[in-house]
């Protein structure tokens, strides 16, 4: 519930990133606190809303979670118009996914809101013993590597 003196913010979150990547794991736990060994692909595109309140605002997530099959590819435009954020999303056991996501990060930067901010997220970390995409690959990318969330 929001506070009377807190400000509503409503900001749109689109999760990019191919197939298998675990983009609705990611949204139904941070929406349900859900998780489940084996989910369903995404078909087309899936919606969640997502409140979070914060000492100065609370935020109305609008959430669209994106298919990561090819065939949906060219509808990803559509949800990703206007968002406010972008989460790119890869399997640190499949480098495919992750070379995929280098060209997520493209589009949207050449394609989205000029004001998008994004996150890369390094997914099923506890796959570590078939990770594929090396933490080290991140100090190519100028950026320190980050230790998985649990």
């Amino acid at each position: 519930m929001a506070r009377p003196s807190n400000k509503n913010i409503q900001a749109k979150l689109v999760l990019v990133g191919d197939m298998g990547t675990g983009k609705t794991s990611l949204v139904l736990r941070f929406v349900k606190g859900q998780f489940f060994d084996h989910q369903e692909p995404t078909i087309g595109a899936a919606f969640f809303t997502q409140l979070l309140s914060l000492n100065e605002a609370t935020v109305k997530f609008d959430i669209w979670d994106t298919a990561g099959q090819e065939r949906y590819h060219s509808l990803a435009p559509m949800y990703y118009r206007g968002a406010a954020a972008a989460v790119v999303v890869y399997d640190i056991s499949n480098v495919d996914t992750f070379v995929r996501a280098k060209k997520w990060v493209q589009e949207l930067q050449k394609q989205g809101n000029k004001n998008l901010v994004m996150a890369l997220v390094a997914n099923k970390c506890d796959l570590e013993s078939k990770r594929e995409v090396k933490t080290e690959v991140f100090q190519i990318l100028h950026s320190p590597p980050s230790p998985c969330l649990e």
